[in-house]
């Protein structure tokens, strides 16, 4: 095999000190903006170059292609919004770069497209972002994402005429869309315009909610609410089905909230504080009234139903569902009864309640799998979800509230034999003896170790639940096998299960996703030297993590837009977020173990790593594309083995949300390719699966 002449990464004379240790930060020019910066610019486009001459070299780029094009060619619908007997709802067709908005006036008439962000620019990199209809449906309010930003332009459409109106909202940013109930605005969370609108990584702070009155300048929106005494917290706004309140959550980033009322009847819209800690989880479901149902994490870590009458000077929650041994996951006020989504080893579990807290059976789910998007009217009889789960495709649902019967409202065609496919759940044991669940998906008819596919995520109390992936299925429609560990970080088992992997216990997500490695191996699932790992985001940070510390378990490593320097991750865009899973490097005790698996600098040149292909984009200013640029830099020049590591950099592109389905497809079928050939993995144009123990080395 030989050795790749990796493209030249200067060195430069940087040197911190924290807390009497010294960091030296050799590429900290890999920070700079791509797209200011000429010689970060010349970087990206060498190793961009690189990595292109290496997957062109690789067999089978033209059946992954080939199968990814055909996996995803499939109608995909969210469920709809009904608004005075209208239905709005996202659809494309298959392979379009973007999906576009529809409204039907009949449940189940023909639909009439009203927004085709395809026609937005000619690389289809500008989407459709968050939208809401006014409660009459005659208004659109939607979001424009340019190039997988996070900032957000809001503008207006009069749904009747097709006309987009001249109302326009910039520098919108982690928003929701919530109208005023007659329909003369919305309400919307922004951040102050930056100073240098071209500039990715600047921080974000002084987030702020206000109300834009149709109609009138942005100059003259209304401030509902800010916090510049604490300028790093998170605001949305929710008004409730009533149009009655206007529902102010305040976060430091995850794992709990304040909570903040505003009576949108009075003249001074005055925020009443519900809750002022931002310790605990509170989340309004509804009202009946004057009794807010809200969802909390108070004195039950896998979460209760609580009322809070707002009548009262001084009210106090009253618990209406008490604890569950499973975790509560989301719940709704629909069709006059009270629906309650519960994990149970991370699969789905609906149950009904009265609005006196009384059981009332339970919704009668299509299969294992994942149910949520609930959407409804707490007085209307009917709703939507979608169901979902690893061979089931996204299907939306119809729910009969008061027979409690679903009907398909929308499902697709497929193009795969799902038939061919199983999906079993295994647990097995970590390194402190927790107990982990993990799914697998395979080919009914697989016998024997296969190349695998390990994916995780671990973070932020994200649960990872069953859903329908035509990115995985290409890979195990050639013979691989796909596994996705719930390791702890997530919420698969409430707020303890997420404690026990965050801050100070971050190791125990690296050790859950280990074990799990090595229990593929020992119960043959996975080949020897034919496993591949993946992780996005908070899951790149775990495969960088994992490599440095246990490289000899993995074949291939696919960290993507990931957070790899944690002693600077606070220092870019809506890094201080994180800092409720991180810690906070300006800590020591925080600093200490940050430094302790922060990939960037635990880079280990005495060892063989596996081939690496590390995936970012230019313009991400979620996780800025510098924590990928510096890690990459790092791996290149400490040589650890002689497979190869690589970057692969998107343009017009952002931390996933947004990109076009030809990006997305082109990216996948390069990181399959390049997870194929240094796992064994063989692939057929024809689907008939051959496998070999071949490593490509």
């Amino acid at each position: 095999m030989t050795e790749i002449a990796y493209p030249a990464s200067k060195r430069i004379d940087v040197i911190d000190v924290h807390f009497g240790t010294t960091i030296p930060d050799s590429y900290r020019w890999l920070e700079h903006d791509v797209r200011s910066d000429p010689d970060v610019a010349a970087w990206v486009d060498a190793q961009n170059q690189a990595t292109r001459a290496h997957l062109d070299a690789l067999p089978g780029r033209e059946v992954f292609k080939a199968r990814l094009d055909a996996a995803f060619d499939h109608e995909r619908v969210s469920p709809p919004r009904k608004c005075n007997n209208r239905y709005f709802y996202t659809r494309n067709a298959g392979l379009e770069s973007q999906a576009s908005l529809y409204v039907r006036e009949t449940v189940h008439g023909p639909g009439r497209v009203l927004i085709d962000p395809r026609s937005w620019s000619e690389d289809g990199a500008t989407a459709l972002a968050e939208w809401s209809p006014s409660k009459d449906g005659s208004r659109l309010a939607y979001a424009v994402q340019d190039g997988g930003t996070d900032w957000r332009t809001i503008k207006v459409l009069d749904v009747d005429a097709g006309e987009v109106l001249d109302d326009e909202v910039k520098w919108a940013r982690f928003t929701e869309i919530s109208w005023a109930r007659n329909g003369s605005g919305f309400f919307y969370s922004r951040y102050p315009a930056p100073e240098q609108e071209t500039e990715s990584q600047n921080g974000v702070v002084d987030h702020a909610i206000y109300f834009h009155a149709l109609g009138t300048a942005q100059a003259k929106d209304r401030l509902l609410h800010a916090t510049p005494d604490q300028p790093n917290l998170l605001h949305l706004v929710d008004v409730t089905d009533d149009g009655r309140y206007a529902l102010i959550y305040s976060m430091p980033g995850t794992g709990g909230n304040a909570l903040a009322v505003v009576d949108l009847g009075s003249d001074d819209w005055t925020p009443r504080t519900l809750v002022d800690g931002v310790d605990v989880e509170w989340s309004v479901i509804g009202n009946a009234g004057t009794s807010l149902f809200i969802m909390t994490s108070q004195d039950a870590p896998r979460r209760k139903i609580v009322t809070l009458d707002l009548a009262k000077a001084d009210p106090l929650p009253l618990t209406l569902i008490e604890e569950q041994e499973s975790v509560l996951n989301g719940a709704w006020l629909l069709g006059g009864r009270l629906l309650a989504s519960y994990l149970v080893d991370a699969r789905t579990d609906v149950r009904r309640f009265t609005l006196d807290g009384r059981p009332d059976g339970a919704v009668a789910l299509p299969g294992i799998g994942s149910a949520g998007g609930f959407r409804g009217d707490p007085e209307d009889p009917e709703a939507f979800f979608v169901f979902t789960s690893f061979n089931a495709p996204t299907t939306v649902y119809r729910y009969a509230i008061a027979n409690n019967t679903l009907t398909v409202w929308a499902a697709p065609d497929m193009p795969i034999d799902l038939d061919r496919i199983v999906v079993d759940q295994h647990f097995y044991l970590s390194k402190d003896g927790t107990r982990v669940p993990m799914f697998v998906v395979r080919q009914a008819a697989a016998q024997g170790p296969a190349p695998t596919l390990l994916y995780a995520y671990g973070g932020f109390g994200i649960s990872m639940v069953p859903f329908y992936s035509p990115a995985l299925l290409a890979w195990v429609e050639q013979g691989g096998a796909v596994a996705i560990a719930n390791i702890r970080g997530g919420g698969e088992y409430g707020k303890a299960w997420h404690d026990a992997g965050r801050r100070a216990n971050k190791q125990n997500s690296f050790d859950d996703f280990i074990a799990a490695a090595e229990y593929l191996q020992a119960e043959g699932i996975a080949s020897i030297d034919g496993l591949a790992i993946q992780g996005e985001s908070n899951g790149g940070l775990l495969i960088g993590a994992v490599v440095n510390q246990r490289p000899d378990l993995f074949a291939v490593a696919l960290p993507g837009v990931g957070v790899l320097d944690m002693l600077r991750f606070d220092r870019f865009t809506g890094g201080s977020l994180w800092k409720t899973d991180f810690g906070d490097p300006a800590v020591e005790a925080d600093f200490r173990n940050l430094l302790s698996y922060s990939p960037y600098h635990n880079i280990d040149a005495s060892k063989a790593y596996p081939a690496i292909l590390a995936t970012t984009a230019d313009t991400d200013n979620r996780v800025v594309p510098g924590h990928t640029f510096k890690y990459i830099a790092a791996v290149q020049a400490a040589r650890p083995g002689r497979k190869p590591h690589l970057v692969r950099i998107e343009t017009r592109a952002g931390h996933g949300g947004g990109k076009p389905m030809d990006k997305v497809i082109e990216e996948l079928a390069d990181m399959w390719t390049f997870a194929a050939h240094w796992t064994g993995l063989r692939t057929c144009p024809d689907s008939r699966r051959r496998r070999s123990t071949d490593s490509g080395q």
